[in-house]
């Protein structure tokens, strides 16, 4: 959040290649290492039998990314588009990182094997290596459709595995690619067959956060894959397993494979089972409900108190909390330039509780320097906020670190801030555009692993300039595809619709670019949640759940005659 009227635009653009560095690039392809080949499907080798196996594990990604590893943490999946099933791989190169995702198969010496994959985007690359003979590859220049490479190897005398790699090429968007084949001879014993289905999959002891599962034993199996509602959730090696980091009150829907070195078996029937509500049924926080950031200074904005927040907002958030000389730490005090008592402080937010309105602090914003990065930082961090909760009745926090976020210490610190305050902790996040592309990046793996304690996400559409969306494709900021597709990529990314919510300036005072009229979030929030109202991007399903909008800020709001509050605010009260 900003401190200042305006604020430039952080992202990168990507740069349009001329023919001659078009043609400089095809030679450095040619030239490079591991036996680039031409952009053109490769031969053939020895065919297939009919027992040879698909030996790529998700190979379809419908599991995440579960059996891949993507450098850098490049790679992502995507609902659409896709070229079979419910999901596809998207990786963007960035910098001197070429987006290389990869899987090490189990293969048999002396063998031959086709690798295969359907790919869409410029210079996607496919191939194997460590094939103890010759390594392969083959790539081609450009694909605005699906288009299929393969070629072909044969292992060496001695060779029991291989890699298998996609990637894409420096400077260039991101590449998508899905149904990745390598079929031949399964590793292990040449005999062995892949393991059948489980069965007898059945829900036991649930909690508010956990669900206890198991079923009966496969001949023939050496693993077992949990699925939650379709994305692999864990692998274990008995016949039981607790799945946990579940929301309240939630209905899941399970699956379980057997695996072993042939491949994995199909997915079992399914259960359903439903998380329990919770002690204290959580934060009192409504099922939609509209955030707003109040400004702890004066930056030419309305000047307010905490009562002159209207009543629209159910959520409002203190900007901001500040570091102090103990990592970790923050402190809070009120700026003299509002001549606001800290009494009446007190006082004001415990009127606004009272009539059903949460106030949490927020920590971070633009210049923030809070840094939560190792144990004994987490630990500070979490007995801070407990102290200004009591100290003036906050009833959360809100993390809006935008220089970067340990996923590791902060899901630790959040975790011990909830057992110090209880089943009505408020938790909100209001990440850039950025922080949100994928669910290996730092802000989004904190979400996940907090998701059972976590109220919402705001996420700031604004100061972002173009992002990709969950389709694959590229969004302009200040339009309705622009919230809907990237909150599409949380949706589809493993938060709760009501943990998701769309961040927006109030007035376009309020920040550098991405204002959008009130009416425009109105838009995005029909589409998301009905399915009306949506520009050229419209999701595969909607989303009733979605929690709501956010603002920076109620005093920008203020500013500009609270015509924000006003147009959004009932919208927002009156979703399904």
């Amino acid at each position: 959040m900003e401190r200042v009227p305006h604020r430039f635009s952080r992202y990168r653009r990507f740069r349009r290649f001329g023919s001659s560095t078009l043609v400089a690039l095809a030679l450095a392809l040619a030239l490079a290492g591991g036996g680039v080949g031409t952009p053109t499907t490769a031969t053939t080798a020895t065919a297939a039998t009919a027992a040879d196996v698909n030996l790529v594990r998700n190979p379809g990604f419908e599991s995440g990314l579960a059996g891949w590893t993507c450098s850098g943490d490049s790679g992502t999946t995507v609902s659409s588009p896709v070229r079979s099933g419910t999901a596809a791989l998207k990786a963007a190169p960035a910098g001197a990182d070429n987006a290389t995702c990869s899987q090490t198969v189990t293969v048999r010496p002396g063998s031959s094997y086709t690798l295969g994959a359907w790919v869409q985007g410029a210079y996607v690359h496919l191939g194997a290596s460590g094939t103890g003979t010759t390594d392969v590859s083959t790539w081609t220049p450009s694909a605005g459709d699906w288009q299929r490479l393969t070629t072909a190897f044969t292992t060496g005398t001695n060779t029991t595995s291989v890699t298998v790699r996609l990637h894409g090429w420096y400077g260039q968007p991101a590449y998508l690619a899905d149904d990745v084949t390598l079929t031949g001879p399964g590793g292990g014993d040449p005999g062995e067959p892949v393991p059948a289905a489980p069965g007898g999959l059945t829900a036991g002891a649930v909690t508010a956060s956990s669900v206890a599962l198991s079923w009966n034993p496969v001949p023939g199996a050496t693993g077992y894959t949990l699925y939650r509602d379709g994305t692999a959730a864990q692998n274990v090696a008995g016949t039981s397993a607790t799945v946990t980091g579940l929301a309240p009150a939630t209905s899941y829907r399970f699956e379980v494979t057997a695996t072993n070195a042939a491949g994995e078996s199909p997915r079992s029937a399914a259960v359903t089972a439903t998380t329990a509500a919770g002690s204290g049924g959580g934060p009192d926080v409504p099922r939609h409900a509209v955030t707003g950031y109040w400004q702890n200074f004066d930056n030419g904005a309305t000047v307010q108190k905490i009562a002159d927040v209207p009543r629209q907002y159910d959520i409002i958030a203190v900007a901001f909390a500040e570091a102090t000389a103990v990592p970790g730490a923050v402190t809070f005090t009120l700026d003299p330039a509002l001549k606001y008592g800290e009494a009446q402080f007190k006082a004001d937010i415990a009127a606004k509780q009272a009539a059903g309105t949460s106030v949490v602090l927020s920590v971070g914003g633009e210049r923030g320097t809070v840094r939560v990065n190792d144990a004994a930082s987490a630990a500070n961090f979490a007995d801070s906020i407990h102290a200004l909760m009591q100290k003036y009745g906050f009833n959360g926090v809100d993390i809006d670190l935008e220089n970067g976020i340990d996923p590791t210490y902060m899901t630790q610190a959040l975790r011990a801030l909830s057992a110090k305050a209880g089943s009505k902790l408020v938790i909100t996040m209001a990440p850039q555009t950025i922080d949100m592309q994928s669910t290996s990046a730092g802000y989004f793996r904190t979400a996940l692993n907090i998701k059972d304690i976590l109220t919402v996400v705001n996420t700031q559409f604004y100061n972002s300039g173009s992002m990709n969306g969950c389709d694959g494709k590229v969004y302009a900021q200040g339009s309705v595809d622009f919230l809907t597709a990237l909150a599409c990529i949380q949706l589809e990314g493993g938060l709760a619709p009501s943990q998701v919510g769309l961040g927006l300036p109030a007035s376009p005072r309020g920040a550098g670019s991405g204002y959008v009229a009130p009416s425009v979030v109105n838009d995005a929030l029909d589409c998301l949640t009905r399915g009306a109202g949506c520009g050229t991007f419209k999701p595969a399903k909607t989303y009733p759940g979605l929690r709501g909008a956010m603002t920076w800020s109620t005093n920008w709001d203020a500013a500009n005659g609270n015509a924000w509050s006003n147009t959004v605010g009932p919208h927002v009260h009156g979703l399904p």
